[in-house]
């Protein structure tokens, strides 16, 4: 039976195998047939037009060539700055803003949920190396709270790296890794800039790491656009060469490879870059740094004058035949501006012999100047012209300043206050009567005693442990006269109304 079936079998196969074999032949012929034309069909595709021979493009291929070189020479000394940081103070009081509302709910409003755990925040940006032993360059709201600094440099080493210093008004910051002989790049003059001038910008933008974008100078001296605090100078690089988030911090670069400026931030409305990224000028960075490296700070001269640009619609008033200048506005009282007889309407021409064309100009030459200086403005008074010598003052030492008269042995600021002056303005703004004398409180320090008091910008300090006070020295000097251990009352003017709050001491007995 098996030996049968086995027979069968085999000669069935064979039956079959012929006629299959003939069809695979035939399938094969068929595929072959449809195949070649396709293939005929593809070879008559090719082009036929030949490139571009390096002749015809030699400019181009230079311009490439020289783009490529300068990339190559800059890269090596930027460097990718990745931050830890506390986040800002945004949480309500009571440390539960952060509870989702449906866990509210869940537990109903009497329900305590008790101190929230401290979170931080990562972020990203970008520096430059300046030197060979390591100090980097960097934007203020880059490093801005942190608690780490860690710097990938292009080998791809991740280094760790320190605070040096930084300066709130300049948005600066110097950091510095360990180590010698690095890749650096060297100062450049913005001054010696022109629109149209070729400038690359590197950085980090949305964490892709090492990008260089090329674009060119598309204007100079912009003018300061934080309208919340005038002190902030201006002069700033604008740009078309494309900046990003995570391109803060990194340099901007002429043609020769030298940093002209530091990339800062862009005007867009999408927050992603739409043609105009802006960048502070070396010659505000160049001395910012160098302070910063020197003395761990920066002390920004002060004069106390409000200025403004002279335009071709007011020049004829301040008989200024060429548009050139600084018009004062503004003259604080008792500030060096007014020591020196400074007067609202005065046309400032010059500085130390120096012309002045505008008054971002006079604003960035005063603010890098040493606290302490004597200037000789040249001054144009009712068509006359006057040298006035200036004795430069520290900015904040006068009606701004954190209470360094009543510091704490660790040097920070004892009760967490900034202060400043009762100007006209600021009583329009605040609508406090003429009675409401005192000091404006401008900032509170986090964690401080004025902070757990509950004390906000806008709060007007009308006496301090129930002795009135008119201005910000006598807050000052009665905080200051607070013994050491003991804890202040002050006398708090806000929204219409005042209120007494304990300042706590954070010291010991």
């Amino acid at each position: 039976m098996k030996a049968w079936f086995h027979t069968l079998t085999k000669s069935i196969g064979r039956r079959f195998i012929a006629p299959m074999l003939a069809i695979g032949m035939v399938g094969s012929l068929v595929a072959y047939e449809s195949y070649k034309p396709a293939v005929a069909k593809a070879a008559a595709t090719e082009p036929t037009t030949a490139p571009l021979d390096d002749n015809s493009i030699g400019a181009l291929l230079a311009l490439d060539h020289a783009m490529e070189t300068l990339a190559a020479r800059v890269t090596p000394a930027i460097v990718n700055v990745a931050v830890t940081s506390k986040p800002k103070r945004e949480q309500a009081e009571d440390g539960q803003s952060q509870i989702p509302d449906e866990m509210r709910r869940f537990f109903g409003p009497g329900f305590n949920f008790g101190p929230q755990q401290p979170q931080i925040e990562h972020g990203i940006g970008s520096g430059a190396i300046i030197s060979p032993d390591g100090y980097i360059v960097t934007n203020n709201h880059v490093v801005d709270g942190a608690v780490d600094l860690r710097v990938t440099m292009s080998d791809r080493r991740v280094l760790p790296a320190k605070l040096v210093g930084t300066d709130p008004l300049t948005d600066l910051a110097v950091i510095k890794i360990e180590g010698k002989d690095l890749p650096n790049v060297p100062w450049g003059d913005a001054t010696k800039l022109h629109p149209g001038q070729t400038v690359l910008a590197f950085g980090n933008p949305f964490g892709f790491r090492f990008t260089v974008t090329r674009g060119i100078v598309s204007a100079l001296n912009r003018p300061n656009p934080f309208p919340n605090d005038a002190r902030k100078p201006g002069e700033f690089i604008q740009t078309d060469a494309a900046i990003n988030p995570g391109n803060s911090g990194g340099p901007l670069v002429n043609a020769h490879g030298e940093v002209v400026g530091i990339n800062t931030f862009l005007v867009s409305g999408s927050g992603t870059f739409s043609g105009m990224g802006f960048a502070i000028p070396s010659q505000i960075v160049r001395p910012t740094v160098e302070a910063l490296i020197r003395d761990g700070k920066v002390n920004h001269g002060y004069v106390g004058i409000g200025i403004t640009d002279v335009t071709p619609e007011n020049a004829k008033f301040f008989e200024s035949k060429d548009n050139r200048g600084a018009i004062l506005t503004q003259v604080e009282p008792n500030s060096p501006g007014a020591k020196a007889g400074l007067k609202v309407g005065d046309l400032i021409t010059g500085l130390n012999g120096s012309e002045i064309s505008d008054a971002g100009q006079l604003q960035v030459a005063v603010g890098q100047t040493r606290p302490g200086t004597t200037v000789k403005m040249q001054v144009m008074r009712d068509g006359k012209s006057l040298d006035l010598p200036v004795t430069l003052e520290k900015m904040g030492a006068g009606d701004k300043g954190e209470d360094e008269t009543a510091s704490n042995e660790t040097g920070k600021p004892r009760w967490g206050l900034a202060l400043g002056e009762m100007t006209s303005d600021v009583r329009q703004q605040l609508r406090a009567s003429g009675d409401v004398k005192g000091a404006v409180v401008e900032r509170v320090l986090p964690g401080s005693p004025a902070d757990n008091a509950g004390l906000r910008p806008g709060d007007v300090i009308v006496s301090v442990n129930r002795h009135e006070t008119q201005s910000v020295s006598d807050v000052q000097k009665a905080l200051a006269d607070v013994p050491k251990g003991q804890d202040a009352l002050v006398l708090v003017w806000s929204n219409g109304g005042n209120m007494f709050r304990v300042l706590h001491s954070s010291e010991g007995a």
